[in-house]
């Protein structure tokens, strides 16, 4: 490893990247650490000195808010150390959300990039390595800087504002349907399509324990119920799915009511692309009547993400009032 090789560091979280066959479980489950994902990487010594910890050894699912909170930590001293970049692996099942979490967190320009597998790493074609050699270069090069967190897997790079998992199993899994994807790599350099814009205020870290956030998914025949019950429960906010541009039935219109007088509650569409409407339907549980009643509509903010975006605005002190501004200003349609 040359001394003149700039440093970039990896921090592992576990994830199908990082699985082997266990007979026990009759599957694979995590076990390669850090250290040894990099070594699996042809190419990858001559690229950057690398720098590892494993931090977590879970399936994504399995990861929680302090986990990341931790690798947040442990990634901005890295920075402070002098690596150039900073690349986290973990599983893809959670991959749209926990990036979406750090970026509201990261106040570095130093890129932080997420990366992880489809295949696990004695599977035929694996994926592992070449997302994770892709990532460390990523993270390299000049033109990655200030754009948050960003997400490389199958040589395309995401920004974590806008990437989502769109397959299940398919190595070509993540998608950036309405933003469009930040960068492809040709030649093991990435190439981006735009310049960086402006990004939103990164939040404050969390002065308490982290809510519970209802994400709630109305569907057909749906009188909110469950949305009721959750906030009965002890949930401290609500995100709802709702149906094409933000609507909800009759019945569940009137919960909202009730429910926005207690918790913040905000309207995302469930549709897989797309922006909340604003000012077109009037009809009751249409957006029109939605935030007559207290709601706040997602805007381009996947319901996913309005969960996480609301739970640290909890987390971090902001209060309810402000919530409006903070989900204006995630949910704008700007290039990252």
């Amino acid at each position: 490893m040359s001394n003149s090789l700039p440093v970039v560091a990896v921090g592992s979280l576990g994830g199908t990247i990082s699985m082997t066959p266990s007979d026990a479980a009759g599957g694979v489950v995590p076990t390669l650490d850090a250290a040894q994902l990099a070594r699996s990487v042809p190419g990858l010594s001559e690229v950057a000195a690398v720098r590892t910890a494993s931090i977590r050894q879970l399936p994504s699912a399995s990861l929680c808010y302090d986990d990341l909170m931790e690798a947040l930590d442990w990634a901005e001293q890295q920075i402070a150390q002098g690596a150039r970049g900073v690349v986290l692996t973990q599983g893809t099942d959670t991959l749209e959300e926990t990036a979406f979490l750090l970026d509201l967190f990261w106040t570095l320009p130093a890129p932080l990039v997420i990366t992880g597998a489809m295949r696990a790493p004695q599977a035929a074609g694996a994926d592992g390595p070449a997302n994770l050699l892709a990532a460390v270069r990523t993270a390299l090069h000049p033109e990655s800087a200030g754009r948050g967190v960003l997400v490389v897997m199958n040589d395309t790079v995401h920004c974590a504002r806008w990437v989502s998992k769109g397959d299940a199993l398919a190595v070509q899994a993540f998608v950036s349907l309405d933003g469009g994807a930040a960068a492809r790599l040709v030649e093991g350099r990435p190439t981006y399509f735009h310049a960086a814009g402006a990004r939103p205020a990164p939040l404050a870290r969390p002065v308490r324990a982290w809510p519970k956030v209802a994400l709630v998914t109305a569907v057909l025949g749906d009188d909110g119920e469950l949305a009721e019950m959750a906030v009965r429960g002890g949930y401290e906010g609500v995100v709802i799915a709702a149906q094409g541009a933000g609507h909800v039935s009759f019945a569940f219109a009137e919960r909202v009511s009730a429910l926005a007088q207690q918790v913040p509650v905000i309207v995302a569409s469930r549709a897989a692309g797309g922006s909340t409407a604003s000012s077109t339907y009037g009809y009751v549980g249409a957006e029109i009547d939605l935030v007559k009643r207290g709601a706040r509509m997602s805007g381009w903010l996947s319901a996913l993400k309005s969960r996480l975006l609301l739970a640290a605005l909890i987390a971090s002190g902001v209060p309810p009032a402000a919530v409006a501004d903070a989900l204006e200003n995630w949910s704008k349609l700007t290039r990252r």
